[in-house]
């Protein structure tokens, strides 16, 4: 009997069950859907807000649901969710119709720069060291397409506003990582390390990004021409695997899994044009990583920090939405298109959240002291964005006139793939 007892007292957990990754995966989903539904019957607030709401109430500094070590170990499904964002927004961009396109290179330009040299003044301003204003600033060029994407679909909008934004945010986050690329020599110089790993450690990250995302896009697109124009299924199982293994390319060769991720979506769309997997829908299945995602960033948002920032971040983002809607407006007016489509084209490059925190993790990996400071700048500024990008993306998607034009895209027939010219930024 005595055995027995035993027995059953061993099989049986000898303390409170740890979160897993399963755990950490239903919660995420089963809250962020009740958020998305509670947001949904407020015709005014977009669903995003609803996911952070409930990933706030849930996190560390809500009800405690969810532990920062229990977030810590779930951040690969944010990878992932984020991975497959980035894809999608490379696959809006070919690279050599965006060159052709004057007003959208000129655009795109003009607003990084000034981005660029709004947040290094203002922290130069604060009395950031000169290498943190730089690195902090390079962040601060990139949008979150998570956030437009997810708000068009939501708003089931469609037309040049939508085009021109998905471009100017794919070619800004491009420009991010190679202005951040650029600066870390200096950085890495600046923390002790040697001048010959200072100098080839961002060319290895960038270069290798580039390679494995190519070898991974070239394998998918051989696949994705045997698929018919009825697989829709296949190809979005290809479009999950090529990213899945770009990033795990990424964290084997040790470089960027973001800038991988994105650079793979514009190497599908280099050899394959505009048909087969850069037309793939993410459906009802895409709405699970965007959940997770904008759930995960409501859960690691810190009220203390958020308040102790506040000054700061707040003056980041003034400067930061200054420079993009003004710089995207005076370009708009330049190339002769309407106000509104040129104020609502800037308030979509307004958002800024996950390539941000990307390369904010990246600072705090390879020099610790540094990235402290670069985050401390960054993040409570991100934390903000978060907030409120959501609802002003609602709103320019509705000023402009895209909201609620999208319509069913049919599936383009195997065969030569047709390339379509990419959108200029704003449109007439």
């Amino acid at each position: 009997m005595d055995t027995e007892a035993a027995t059953v007292i061993t099989v049986l957990p000898s303390a409170w069950p740890s979160m897993n990754i399963m755990l950490v995966f239903g919660i995420l989903l089963a809250f962020g859907t009740l958020g998305g539904l509670l947001a949904a019957r407020l015709r005014w607030l977009p669903t995003i807000t609803g996911f952070m709401a409930l990933g706030l109430i849930i996190g560390p500094t809500g009800l405690g649901l969810l532990s920062q070590e229990a977030l810590d170990g779930a951040r690969v499904l944010v990878d992932i969710a984020l991975g497959l964002i980035l894809f999608k927004l490379g696959a809006a961009l070919h690279p050599w119709r965006a060159l052709q396109n004057p007003a959208l290179v000129v655009t795109s330009l003009l607003e990084s720069s000034l981005t660029f040299v709004a947040i290094f003044g203002l922290a130069i301003w604060i009395g950031s060291p000169p290498v943190v204003a730089v690195l902090a600033a390079a962040i601060s060029v990139s949008s979150s397409p998570a956030v437009l994407m997810h708000v068009a679909h939501e708003l089931r909008a469609a037309g040049p506003t939508v085009d021109a934004a998905e471009s100017l945010v794919a070619m800004n986050n491009v420009l991010a990582f190679v202005l951040f690329s650029l600066a870390l020599p200096f950085a890495l110089a600046d923390s002790k390390v040697s001048l010959l790993t200072a100098m080839l450690l961002p060319v290895y990250q960038m270069i290798g990004a580039v390679a494995v995302s190519v070898a991974a896009a070239w394998l998918i697109t051989r696949i994705a021409w045997w698929t018919r124009s009825e697989e829709i299924q296949f190809r979005f199982a290809l479009v999950v695997g090529g990213v899945m293994l770009a990033l795990g390319l990424a964290e084997a060769f040790q470089v960027s899994s973001l800038f991988a991720a994105l650079t793979l979506g514009i190497a599908c769309r280099w050899l394959q044009g505009e048909s087969r997997l850069t037309r793939v829908e993410f459906g009802g299945g895409g709405d699970v990583f965007f959940i997770i995602l904008f759930v995960f960033a409501g859960a690691n948002l810190h009220l203390h920090d958020m308040v102790t920032y506040a000054p700061v971040a707040l003056a980041c983002v003034l400067a930061r939405t200054l420079a993009k809607t003004t710089s995207v407006y005076g370009c708009g007016l330049i190339f002769g298109y309407t106000h509104r489509q040129s104020v609502a084209a800037g308030l979509l490059l307004v958002p800024m959240a996950g390539l941000a925190i990307g390369l904010a993790q990246t600072t705090s990996s390879l020099m610790p002291k540094l990235g402290a400071q670069v985050s401390a700048l960054v993040l409570a500024a991100v934390a903000v964005f978060e907030t409120l990008g959501p609802p002003v993306a609602a709103f320019a998607l509705r000023l402009s006139g895209d909201a609620g034009r999208a319509v069913a895209q049919p599936e383009l027939s195997p065969g030569p793939p047709a390339v379509a010219e990419d959108s200029a930024a704003p449109h007439r």
